[in-house]
């Protein structure tokens, strides 16, 4: 919402970072409805619409029809002195017009990546624009591959699912990072089997995650070179008209509980002060259980100045079915993904009734 909706660190409610939908707004010509235009109608762009029905490796690739969606894995990493990190790696599809996709240079397609690492006491971050029809980026099935410039995330092999094995790059001049991600298990569908509701009047994504990566590689600050393992989370999410006119921005989590379990939570922030929720319990053997508003609780602790904004950093989560109730700390609460279109991400850690690891990302703090 790692999201969630589109416009990730718009990464889960729509795992859009925040910074994908301003920028679908600027590229489309949409006004502000919403936040970053996210709220506008969906028009001649194919609608979400229930039930849900993926098809794998099928939908691993692009859609087309859909105004945005993104491929978003966040990791939550640790050295051999236990020192802490977390990566960001994410791939913005966005369709500047809904009369096909167009080829070569007449393609009105739009991408856009976004690259993060952080530690205890740094954050770096990097985009990159490519337009689509030219090679520059895109995503392929077979082997599976999506890629902007020499940022990519590739399939390694056949182990079933597509995504069951890949490896991961990215950096710029101050960081940069290459992993693998391994895991047995089958990608999980979020909201009612793959079709995620946002607000009570409709607006939905098509949304699944793959919880479950065992992570290795190297990441590089600076010129230090430091070998990583832990855990990665990857979401999969496409819409036409993700929020409600009147939801100003989102706040997902996603957290690697220690007992295998893991959760995606997501709280819809509103004009008024209202707040729409949902999310999912994921066992761990990989079923799923529906977490609508009223099953969760998120409330927010305590905020930092981030520049001259203030963002809520330490939270609380309640989810009473099961027994849940923790509070989380961010591993650098300047986690500030100062882009083009700026949003928070980071690995937090939290403790209470579950202990663990995760990701959150906020929009809309700007």
């Amino acid at each position: 919402m790692n999201g969630e909706i589109f416009a990730g660190g718009l990464r889960g409610a729509f795992r859009l970072p925040v910074t994908a939908l301003i920028w679908l707004c600027a590229a489309t010509g949409i006004s502000a409805q919403g936040y970053g235009g996210l709220g506008s109608d969906a028009g001649a762009y194919t609608e979400v619409v229930p039930p849900a029905a993926f098809t794998f490796p099928a939908d691993h690739a692009a859609h087309p029809g859909f105004r945005i969606e993104w491929w978003y894995l966040t990791a939550n990493l640790s050295d051999a002195e236990g020192a802490d990190y977390g990566i960001q790696w994410t791939l913005f599809r966005i369709a500047t017009a809904a009369d096909g996709a167009g080829t070569g240079w007449a393609s009105n397609l739009v991408w856009m990546g976004h690259a993060g690492l952080t530690s205890a006491d740094g954050h770096f971050s990097a985009e990159k624009f490519a337009r689509g029809g030219i090679g520059q980026a895109d995503v392929q099935v077979a082997p599976f591959k999506a890629w902007i410039d020499d940022w990519e995330m590739a399939g390694q092999g056949d182990r079933g699912d597509a995504l069951s094995d890949i490896e991961l790059q990215a950096g710029a001049a101050d960081f940069a990072y290459d992993l693998r991600a391994v895991t047995p298990l089958d990608p999980v569908p979020q909201g009612d089997n793959g079709y995620s509701l946002k607000s009570p009047d409709g607006q939905a994504s098509y949304y699944y995650s793959q919880p479950f990566y065992k992570v290795s590689g190297t990441l590089r600050i600076e010129d230090r070179e430091i070998p990583v393992s832990g855990l990665g989370w990857l979401d999969r999410e496409w819409s036409s008209r993700p929020m409600r006119e009147d939801q100003t921005g989102w706040d997902w989590f996603s957290l690697h509980l220690d007992s295998g379990e893991k959760v995606m939570a997501y709280r819809f922030r509103r004009t008024g002060g209202e707040a729409d929720l949902a999310g999912t319990w994921i066992g761990a053997n990989g079923t799923s259980e529906q977490l609508k508003d009223g099953d969760l609780v998120v409330t927010p602790l305590s905020t930092v100045e981030v520049g001259e904004r203030e963002v809520p950093v330490r939270w609380r989560l309640d989810i009473p079915g099961h027994g849940l109730g923790i509070e989380t700390a961010p591993l650098n609460a300047q986690s500030w993904m100062d882009l083009e279109f700026p949003y928070w991400e980071g690995p937090i850690r939290f403790s209470g009734t579950h202990s663990g690891v995760g990701y959150l990302e906020m929009t809309g703090y700007d």
